[in-house]
């Protein structure tokens, strides 16, 4: 294909993703793509990788109203921001490759009606799972109403962490140092361990594997902030580790549940051996059973692989379909199922005593630390979720419902 051919990128962000993406299409011969000019707050900032500062700008406009430009790719934090330059670029008329899974999670109905008023494509693969193919193939292969669940470690921060103490007997602290100093973790690394990154990804991957949209707000999230060495101990005896695991489930015909909660997984299952800074993806579905995609969920370079896939898949102009989203008898969301559940408590409040559990199938008690092991329905994890917020508090889920199911 020759030169005239080749995608012309307008990039929005050049941090770690941006000059990851930078590096990957100047190594791939058919990548056919060329950035053409890259927006940044600051241009004269020092960079690991150099590119022709003529390619810097700080004007957003200059990306945007460039009729050379054919596709913009968007990687930047700032979600208010990256709303802003999608939906201009959609409304220009040009396509957009984005990552920012915040961003999507909260306004993706809104980005779907605006890509069918417009016509104009938006992809966004590495919004989930980085160099995990996960929503192209959830659109593609697994087209059909057969899916029963998607399952699976979504952030490659959380799961380095709990990797590193289950794996190498570090401490929860010294863990997240750990994976600080190396850059799987933020400064600032509430978004990892409190299990909103994976509820973004969740709520991205459930529109397009049963076509709904649920909003953040409405979903029970519980990380791993305040696991503490009697919970690590606790799980080592029963020879399980402690995994942060999304996952949306069909728990009949007509209804489906999703949440993010730690759980005790045991050696049996595709997720206990995703280590380190990688992610698992378990899609099961009623003729195929379970199928397992594994990768790096995270990190320059895997992250770029994901967008050149979508900067490549545009170039033949493939866009989403959302077919699902217009299937007769979609299921609805519901809370009102019965998990099993690990509760433990080191503090004087007695919030295992104020929860409404139908069953308590085993309670400890001693100086230092209390824990039960209940039966209690999602819906009242959401109406108590203040008061499982405390630092005293920690809670896991065990599989045990959808293992029966």
């Amino acid at each position: 294909m020759n030169q005239k051919d080749n995608i012309r990128i307008g990039l929005f962000g050049f941090g770690t993703v941006g000059q990851g993406i930078y590096s990957v299409i100047g190594r791939a011969r058919n990548a056919h793509a060329e950035i053409k000019r890259i927006c940044v707050r600051d241009v004269c900032k020092p960079r690991k990788v150099a590119c022709d500062p003529g390619l810097l700008t700080d004007k957003a406009s200059d990306l945007l109203d460039d009729p050379e430009i054919d596709l913009i790719v968007e990687l930047i934090d700032d979600a208010d921001a990256s709303y802003q330059i999608v939906t201009s670029a959609l409304r220009r008329g040009k396509p957009v490759v984005s990552g920012n899974k915040a961003m999507i999670a909260a306004h993706l109905p809104e980005l779907i009606e605006l890509q069918r008023e417009t016509g104009t494509a938006l992809l966004y693969d590495a919004s989930s799972c980085g160099s995990i193919p996960v929503i192209r193939n959830l659109e593609e292969y697994y087209d059909n109403d057969l899916l029963l669940e998607v399952k699976g470690i979504l952030n490659g921060s959380s799961n380095y962490i709990l990797s590193q103490v289950f794996d190498h007997g570090r401490d929860y602290d010294s863990a997240l140092a750990r994976a600080q100093e190396l850059g799987f973790a933020e400064s600032d690394p509430s978004r990892d361990i409190d299990g909103i990154d994976s509820l973004f990804k969740l709520i991205i991957i459930t529109v397009h594997a049963l076509g709904v949209y649920v909003a953040p707000s409405e979903i029970f999230t519980y990380g791993i902030r305040t696991i503490k060495d009697c919970d690590i101990r606790y799980a080592r005896e029963k020879r399980v580790k402690i995994k942060l695991v999304a996952q949306v489930v069909k728990v009949s015909e007509s209804e489906f549940t999703m949440f993010v909660m730690p759980e005790f997984v045991v050696k049996s299952r595709y997720i206990y051996s995703v280590d380190d800074e990688y992610n698992g993806v378990v899609i099961r579905g009623e003729c195929y059973d379970r199928q397992f995609m594994f990768g790096k969920g995270a990190g320059s370079l895997p992250t770029a692989s994901s967008i050149l896939s979508d900067v490549t898949a545009r170039h033949y102009g493939y866009r989403y379909e959302y077919k699902k989203m217009g299937y007769a008898g979609r299921p609805a969301y519901t809370t009102d199922i019965l998990l099993r559940v690990y509760l433990r408590s080191t503090g004087s409040q007695d919030i295992i005593g104020s929860l409404p559990f139908e069953k308590i199938h085993e309670r400890y008690t001693s100086a230092s630390c209390n824990y039960v092991i209940g039966d209690i329905r999602l819906s009242e994890l959401i109406r108590h979720r203040r008061a499982l917020s405390s630092p005293d508090i920690f809670l896991c889920n065990i599989s045990r419902f959808f293992e029966e199911e």
